[in-house]
């Protein structure tokens, strides 16, 4: 394709906005792109044409061989680093892996964040108009998966003129993202990066995701999940959703530490009022996260995006073996766990490693020993990011080398 060369523009002298920190890529704005060819998806349903909201940070270079696509968790979006330009407040969700200098630069590659099919925060998803009706999508927006995920964002590859990735990377539902992205389209991917992530969720997780789905169902307020035409939102059940998924996503260790059993001050009689009132510290920080989760997320979105994680599973056409699943992939690999992560515990990563070592793969693989939880992935642990980092270096050299070669004339 003929289309310039993306790039971030920088902040003028007339932004309001505080000057960015350090390492940041500064003040940055989302672009919509949008694709008028149906999507046929993976339930046989059609999505008739879709938008995908996406932020770029660095330059791509002239080959278009430095790009890296981000792939985000479930209640994220495609604003991965710097300063949102609308609102100074809001820094990216991977702010302190992606920018100038840190382990994702941006001084050398071209990082793409794209927010999902079926999302709240810009692409195409339930809250959008089905334009056969004129109406919000609500619960008649197509059933997605990840492999659904990755042939959209494959159309925004060509948008950009991106024939292969020099990686596809991401944490926790990215991570799957990124396996896919191996699996589906070996070719365009030259080095795929998963971290706290599985191959396929266990059936406590999609008890768990179960759970917080019924929560959301049997808010009075869901209406079948057509809430959008009664001008209200099911908080309740969101609210309640989003506690159940953020206690899984923190160690029992962490918890401890930052909660322990500590009860908020005594009333002013210096009684503590016993029943079902908010009475300790973990309770006030949950109902808090709730609370404030159900402010800005769609319900709908909650269940498209866990019932595509419950149906994350490579290996189920091969009769289980992840391995067979793997034949086809060609790209590197870099695979990251950690050691308090319960919801996708270092054996789930094993595993992938185990497979992709069948296939004579080559394979980077670092467990990390910290106390967080599965949102170590989101955190900045010097030995976590140092392993990126060494990594993406690895890339760095590999394409900087391919370019002296082709400038040689050894490869051209």
């Amino acid at each position: 394709m003929d289309n310039p060369l993306p790039h971030v523009a920088p902040a003028t002298s007339t932004d309001t906005a505080a000057a960015p920190p350090s390492g940041s890529v500064g003040l940055v704005k989302p672009q919509t792109i949008a694709f008028s060819e149906p999507l046929v998806l993976a339930s046989g349903q059609t999505l008739p044409g879709y938008e995908l909201a996406v932020e770029t940070y660095g330059t791509l270079n002239a080959s278009r061989t430095n790009a890296v696509l981000v792939c985000h968790a479930l209640n994220a979006s495609h604003h991965v680093a710097g300063i949102n330009a609308s609102d100074p407040r809001d820094i990216g969700w991977w702010d302190n892996m992606v920018g100038p200098g840190k382990a994702v630069d941006t001084d050398r590659f071209f990082v793409i964040g794209v927010n999902n099919l079926g999302s709240c925060f810009g692409s195409t998803g339930p809250a959008s108009i089905n334009p056969e009706t004129g109406k919000p999508w609500g619960a008649g927006f197509p059933i997605l998966t990840v492999e659904d995920w990755v042939q959209a964002q494959a159309r925004l590859a060509d948008y950009f003129g991106i024939e292969r990735f020099a990686a596809v990377m991401g944490g926790s539902l990215g991570g799957m993202q990124a396996l896919s992205w191996a699996i589906t389209c070996p070719d365009r991917v030259a080095n795929c990066v998963v971290i706290a992530s599985t191959p396929r969720l266990s059936a406590q997780n999609i008890g768990f995701n179960e759970v917080a789905r019924r929560a959301i169902i049997s808010d009075p307020e869901f209406h079948g999940g057509d809430y959008y035409e009664h001008g209200v939102v099911p908080r309740r059940g969101l609210s309640v959703a989003r506690m159940i998924g953020h206690i899984t996503y923190l160690s029992d260790a962490d918890m401890a530490a930052k909660f322990g059993r500590t009860q908020r001050e005594p009333g002013a009689d210096g009684s503590f009022h016993y029943g079902y009132g908010v009475e300790f510290e973990v309770e006030s920080y949950l109902r808090y996260q709730g609370e404030k989760f159900s402010g800005y997320f769609d319900a709908n979105t909650y269940l498209t995006f866990t019932r595509a994680l419950d149906y994350f599973d490579p290996s189920r056409n091969h009769d289980g073996d992840l391995a067979k699943a793997l034949e086809a992939v060609s790209a590197r690999f870099l695979l990251v766990s950690f050691s308090t992560d319960w919801r996708f515990p270092p054996e789930r990563t094993q595993e992938m490693v185990r497979a992709l070592l069948k296939n004579k793969l080559p394979v980077t693989y670092a467990e990390i020993d910290a106390p967080h939880g599965h949102d170590a992935f989101l955190l900045g642990d010097k030995r976590y990011h140092a392993v990126v980092q060494g990594y993406y270096d690895q890339i760095a050299r590999t394409l900087s080398l391919g370019a002296r070669k082709t400038t040689t004339g050894v490869l051209a």
